[in-house]
């Protein structure tokens, strides 16, 4: 049975919104800073054993520093630039979900770029939780 074109289109897009837009950074071997465009799929339940909300910003955050542990940072609130080492940058704000796997070497720093604060929640995810990831295909 041949697919129409139309009927493609719409499978894409029942697709597309079973996932949620994410960014994952993570750590090259040289232990510098990279990050990588993806998504991860709704209702897909990953190892957490807590979580917690915050609003604060200490100066050390937005400096460059890794992650201190593999986690999801969701923004509720607050549009932001981040960079990693080698000077690449990504802008985050609500409806993408951060996975910070950069735990080692120089890590990343971040700015709000809109607004004056970042309303997020922490989701740290335990050392072998599958984070779902899938990295966009370019190219």
């Amino acid at each position: 049975m041949q697919q129409n074109k139309n009927d493609l289109q719409t499978t894409n897009k029942t697709k597309d919104s079973e996932r949620i837009p994410a960014i994952r950074m993570f750590n090259l071997e040289d232990e510098s800073s990279a990050f990588e465009i993806g998504s991860i799929p709704i209702l897909m339940p990953t190892d957490a054993t807590s979580f917690w909300a915050s609003n604060k910003t200490e100066d050390w955050e937005q400096k460059m520093h890794p992650a201190p542990r593999k986690q999801y940072v969701v923004t509720i609130k607050g549009k932001l630039k981040f960079t990693v080492s080698d000077g690449s940058t990504f802008i985050l704000e609500p409806g993408i979900i951060l996975l910070a796997e950069d735990t080692i070497g120089e890590g990343h720093s971040w700015e709000i770029i809109d607004g004056n604060e970042w309303i997020r929640l922490y989701i740290p995810l335990s050392a072998d939780a599958d984070d779902h990831f899938i990295a966009e295909n370019i190219g």
